[in-house]
């Protein structure tokens, strides 16, 4: 396989569309007071688009109900301790995060972002929220498609990144800074906030995205019933996540370029293995493309569909809050 084939064939997606399933009920619990960011600097308490505690979920981990346990790349961890380690892992990779994308795709997934936003086809007078997009990567170019359309004064749009880690929202500010990517008429945010317990009112997002972010949420149902939450009637849910690859021979491929030459390549230039090694690990941890997609389903979402990238490589999943 070449790298032109293999760029042209990540560009053709396969749609996958599931059958419509009951959700569960969710069992409330307690959300955190959760402190954003915006502008120049920190805002004290929460804005118009934080409300009230809503349904986060059952509180079940990945391993199953009731479970104490979750993973944290091949390693079992107690539930309540992944996300600690998973932010020391992006505090150590932050200031590096587009050398460790690179890494991870071959340099691919600015194509991959650049298709999610085509895909989402942002329009001005929106709430979108860019969930685990720390370093704006996503969100620029929500913004660069913003930056096209024609600004009617008066109509207001709001982009708010939301990151649970404090250091990879501090990168992507700065580089928003630096960049000069303010554009008229958008109100551009950056959220501290906790993807199991989202500090943003009830029905008051018109879309929410997440790329290569949701692997690492302890517990993915509960995650997905706030999204489900937040999201207003109609509104889209976008997640890209690295996925099962489905064909043999390419599976092959890419494990042998995950776990002999990704770690590697990644301690020679950020100077640290580790944060790699999970990250690879983590992607053979999380449900494959069928599973999310029924997770998406049991949490609420309706006409929920998925894309394989360069055979599942890449799967990008799509549902919608329809209630």
């Amino acid at each position: 396989l070449t790298m032109s084939s293999l760029l042209a064939w990540s560009l053709r997606p396969s749609r996958i569309l599931l059958p419509r399933r009951t959700p569960t009920s969710a069992v409330a619990s307690q959300r955190r007071a959760l402190i954003p960011w915006r502008g120049a600097g920190w805002v004290a308490g929460a804005r118009a688009l934080s409300g009230a505690p809503g349904q986060s979920g059952d509180g079940r981990a990945a391993g199953g109900a009731g479970a104490e346990e979750t993973h944290f790349g091949f390693s079992k961890v107690r539930a309540d301790e992944k996300a600690g380690r998973v932010a020391e892992v992006f505090s150590k990779v932050a200031a590096n995060y587009d050398v460790m994308n690179d890494v991870m795709s071959g340099g691919m997934h600015r194509l991959w972002k650049d298709s999610l936003v085509a895909k989402l086809g942002p329009i001005r007078g929106s709430t979108i929220v860019d969930l685990a997009g720390g370093t704006g990567d996503v969100s620029f170019r929500i913004l660069d498609a913003w930056r096209e359309q024609r600004y009617v004064p008066g109509v207001e749009s709001r982009l708010v990144v939301c990151d649970i880690n404090a250091e990879m929202l501090q990168e992507g500010r700065k580089r928003a800074l630096e960049q000069g990517r303010a554009v008229a008429g958008v109100n551009l945010e950056w959220v501290q906030g906790d993807a199991e317990a989202l500090p943003f009112a009830d029905r008051s997002v018109d879309a929410l995205t997440i790329a290569f972010g949701l692997r690492n949420v302890t517990r993915t149902l509960p995650a997905l019933k706030e999204v489900k939450r937040v999201l207003k009637r109609g509104g889209r849910f976008l997640c890209m996540e690295f996925s099962q690859v489905e064909d043999p021979t390419l599976r092959a491929f890419y494990d042998a370029y995950s776990f002999n030459v990704i770690p590697k390549f990644g301690g020679a230039i950020a100077g640290d293995e580790q944060p790699y090694q999970y990250l690879v690990e983590s992607i053979r941890q999380f449900h494959d493309q069928k599973a999310l997609a029924s997770l998406m389903e049991e949490a609420g979402m309706r006409h929920v569909t998925y894309d394989n990238v360069l055979g599942g490589v890449v799967a990008v999943h799509s549902g919608f809050r329809l209630d």
